[in-house]
């Protein structure tokens, strides 16, 4: 297969009056011609994996794979032109037109099918978190980097304004040094159950799904409709709860506006915890080490029903949104709403008052077209939530769930990738996987 380079020379060395070029072929007035298009491969397709594509068909959507074709069967349908797999291992290898791939799936096959990829080099954006263990996300930035691939992790706020008004403001000292951040999300709850014990019962597996490759790297269970579709992410073989939900959305606008990295510890308060599943809610506080300029902090998650006290400056009227993070600073509190959203000053009156700061970040022209414009540049910088942010991010946030599974403080060592008074903590780390599908 020619690439872009190849075919566009071809092209214009032959039309002199020798070969006429089809409009099909070049692009009629606002369109994109075939040649410049991304090829493209979605896997994990019936849920969010279908909505990750629709914001992607502008591109050749080449191939289609999902465990459940039933689930699949209207992402099938819409690209009818795409070859179709359920096995993501025989897609890599049958499908040579594959440039990039679009995984959707559930957490605890986000790596092996991203490693597999990268491997067989392809460009890759995974859906949030990037990785069901802190080895698998420190892996994943590794092979990224050493492949040269572009590479982007789903939580679309990071292209938002929201997140870079919240940098702007508070590297332009708007409300001073931060030293205490909170973060909350409504979730767990309604969009999924947490706090559940292994069904005893075991129904028939549907049809249309393959358990199997479903299960992929997790231990062998028998299928239950408590584990999919869509109600994976509490149990810990095949999600990372609301750290992984809406913590990755929540609690960005801290990293990405105060430069942070690896947490040195955590601690967890919870409802009570059941073997094989995250808690109702927990309440998880991580601990920074200054760096630079900026003094040391804490920065504390609630979900399930929790929230942070209402800073004092919030006015009586005005609430603070089921999901969302507000920044303490020396000089003030900055209250932003969920998934990134925009910041304000507050009270009201501080911020009417306040006078902005230029805009000095680049701005997105779109979470997902960004990585579709970096992959055709071959650009890996130009996708801004790349494994190389999105790596140590995702290795943060995991870091709290070790608190919560194993019931304790965990000091944290991010170098030795080790929880130093936790060596209970390691088999959470550094998973193990069923043979074909590993890392």
């Amino acid at each position: 297969m020619m690439n872009r380079r190849e075919f566009l020379t071809t092209a214009s060395g032959v039309a002199a009056g020798l070969y006429i070029v089809p409009r099909s072929v070049l692009g009629g007035p606002g369109q994109t011609p075939p040649s410049e298009k991304l090829s493209i491969a979605g896997i994990g397709v019936g849920g969010q994996g279908g909505g990750d594509l629709r914001e992607m068909a502008g591109e050749n959507i080449v191939a289609l794979c999902d465990v459940d074709w039933k689930y699949a069967a209207k992402c099938f349908k819409t690209y009818s032109k795409a070859e179709v797999f359920k096995d993501y291992r025989v897609m890599l290898e049958k499908c040579k037109a594959v440039e990039a791939v679009m995984i959707a799936t559930p957490d605890h096959m986000h790596a092996p099918i991203a490693l597999a990829a990268m491997r067989a080099g392809k460009h890759v954006y995974v859906e949030k978190p990037m990785a069901h263990s802190i080895e698998e996300a420190r892996v994943m930035t590794k092979v990224a980097k050493q492949t040269g691939l572009v590479t982007q992790m789903g939580n679309n706020g990071h292209a938002g304004e929201g997140l870079r008004l919240t940098r702007e403001w508070i590297q332009a000292g708007a409300i001073g040094a931060v030293r205490e951040v909170h973060c909350w999300s409504d979730r767990p709850g309604t969009f999924w159950k947490q706090d559940l014990d292994r069904p005893t019962d075991t129904p028939p597996v549907p049809d249309d799904l393959d358990w199997n490759l479903w299960l992929g790297a997790a231990p062998v269970r028998p299928y239950h409709p408590l584990y999919c579709p869509r109600v994976w992410r509490g149990w810990f073989d095949f999600g990372t709860g609301a750290m992984g939900d809406m913590a990755i959305h929540n609690m960005d606008p801290a990293f990405y506006a105060l430069d942070l990295d690896a947490p040195v510890a955590a601690e967890a308060t919870t409802s009570p915890l059941k073997k094989e599943s995250f808690p109702a809610w927990q309440i998880i506080t991580y601990t920074f080490a200054a760096k630079g300029a900026r003094p040391g902090l804490k920065i504390t998650w609630y979900d399930g029903g929790k929230q942070p006290p209402r800073p004092p400056e919030l006015e009586a009227d005005r609430t603070m949104g089921d999901n969302g993070i507000y920044f303490v600073g020396e000089k003030g509190t900055m209250l932003c709403g969920g998934w990134a959203g925009a910041p304000r000053l507050i009270p009201e009156t501080r911020m009417k008052a306040y006078e902005l700061p230029p805009k000095t970040l680049p701005r997105s022209i779109g979470h997902r077209a960004e990585w579709i414009q970096a992959c055709k540049l071959r650009k890996p910088e130009e996708a801004r939530a790349g494994f190389d942010y999105s790596g140590p991010y995702t290795e943060a946030l995991l870091v709290g769930n070790l608190a919560v599974r194993l019931r304790k403080p965990i000091q944290w060592d991010s170098a030795a990738m080790k929880a130093t008074n936790a060596p209970e903590a390691d088999p959470i780390i550094r998973k193990t996987y069923r043979d074909g599908f590993g890392i």
